[in-house]
């Protein structure tokens, strides 16, 4: 009976178990574990973002309710317009010569010997923190081409082409036969044949003279010609050397170029020799002599990288100094997977490198390229050490972009409504690119 009882009963419920995930982790421990840093997340982002999107409501009191008066001056401040502007510019512009120079990179490393070397070098700016690589640029930038790397660069290259003078200060002194004309000096009277002219000048320092330049020397009358000397006329020492008069100390202007004029016409010109002496044909008898604003000419002194017109690009250059490594790394490691038989098929099929780099690697490459420029754009919207780092006083304001603004209207200005705008602004702007970024490596692990 007792047995039958059994047989015919239904089977007893199974105890219930606790869920495991996976991994085996029971969800209770799993979220034990997540507790910190989930609390961690909730006191250092949500928190702050809550905050800031109630605080952008407010005025800069924090006691009057401002509706969105905050988010209008957004597209009215002009401060603000140009840091939006210059964001716009910042994120066309620094992305796109990152990821490229970092595809070409790639693609160019994989044929050399030494290319993991290349790559080491080009990546090393990343071990870099943004405030010290702006401190390097700028210097770099200095106008000084004795101090900036750039413009010493470039002054280089200007003075290989046209050579400045090396008289950019000199002018006439006292009692001086010269008069201004036109950027340089001429004579006030007319000189003849078989005559000895005086041209002193000062103003050019000792160290400053030419190499060329020997002691002055007082030159002697030729028949028919026009002789003269051009020199410094300043000896150091008080009551030292005779104004107007060669003595033995002083240097002659080598190289200075002396024209003769008649009716505004240059009939014949000179040019003076290490001890400054000169000597004109008969073609210049009653002409005026005029030394041309040429010998005066103030040396080139670069590019003003750091001014209102260059600044944003020569800060976007930093930028792309840093980020270049890191999309090269990242296209090297997409290239890498590439399969080489569809490479080697279309160099079979007749393409040259050129159409199977561009018709084939790129696109091969697009998910990887994508990738790195969102990336990348997420990084420059909030770009702010470089441009606070690199950009001085006098062209931030030219230089400006919404991350810097948002510590200005803050913090220098003391208008925490409209910086947290700027901030909830700034969240706007990252967050739609964010997802993208994210659905792309969703769908890319998916593949």
């Amino acid at each position: 009976m007792t047995s039958a009882t059994a047989a015919g009963a239904s089977p007893a419920p199974a105890a219930p178990r606790t869920r495991k995930s996976v991994t085996g982790t029971r969800k209770t421990v799993a979220a034990l574990f997540l507790l910190p840093a989930l609390v961690l997340l909730g006191a250092l982002v949500v928190y702050p973002i809550g905050y800031s999107v109630v605080r952008s409501f407010y005025s800069s009191s924090g006691d009057e309710f401002a509706g969105f008066d905050n988010y209008r001056a957004l597209f009215t401040d002009d401060g603000i317009r140009t840091a939006l502007k210059n964001n716009v510019i910042w994120v066309v512009f620094a992305p796109t010569v990152a990821t490229a120079l970092g595809l070409v990179f790639a693609v160019l490393t994989e044929r050399v010997r030494w290319g993991t070397a290349f790559k080491l070098v080009v990546f090393m700016p990343m071990a870099i923190s943004m405030l010290a690589a702006g401190i390097i640029f700028r210097l770099v930038y200095d106008q000084d081409p004795d101090k900036g790397v750039a413009n010493a660069v470039w002054v280089g290259v200007h003075d290989t082409f046209a050579q400045s003078s090396a008289f950019p200060k000199a002018h006439p002194g006292r009692n001086s036969p010269l008069e201004p004309d036109r950027g340089g000096f001429i004579t006030s009277a007319t000189v003849r044949a078989g005559q000895t002219v005086s041209l002193p000048l000062v103003g050019v320092a000792p160290d400053q003279m030419p190499k060329s330049a020997k002691k002055a020397v007082r030159v002697e009358p030729e028949p028919g010609k026009i002789t003269g000397t051009t020199w410094q006329d300043f000896t150091r020492g008080k009551g030292v050397g005779r104004l107007g008069e060669v003595d033995p100390s002083e240097l002659g202007y080598a190289g200075m170029r002396i024209e003769a004029v008649k009716d505004g016409r240059v009939v014949a010109s000179a040019e003076a020799a290490g001890d400054g002496t000169f000597t004109l044909p008969a073609q210049a008898d009653g002409a005026r002599l005029r030394l041309p604003a040429a010998n005066f000419k103030a040396p080139y002194n670069g590019v003003d990288w750091l001014g209102p017109s260059l600044v944003t690009p020569a800060v976007i250059g930093s930028y792309v100094w840093m980020w270049a490594g890191f999309a090269m790394v990242l296209i090297a490691a997409g290239l890498a997977g590439v399969p080489r038989e569809l490479l080697e098929a279309a160099r079979v099929d007749g393409a040259n490198e050129w159409q199977v780099f561009r018709k084939v690697t790129v696109p091969l490459l697009a998910p990887v390229l994508a990738v790195v420029a969102v990336t990348l754009m997420i990084n420059v919207l909030k770009i702010f050490d470089l441009v606070y780092i690199i950009a001085p006083g006098s062209s931030q304001d030219d230089a400006n972009v919404l991350a810097l603004e948002l510590y200005r209207k803050g913090f220098s200005e003391g208008r925490p409504g409209i910086a947290s705008a700027i901030a909830v602004f700034l969240l706007l702007l990252v967050v739609p690119v964010m997802l993208f970024n994210m659905r792309r490596l969703r769908r890319e692990v998916r593949r």
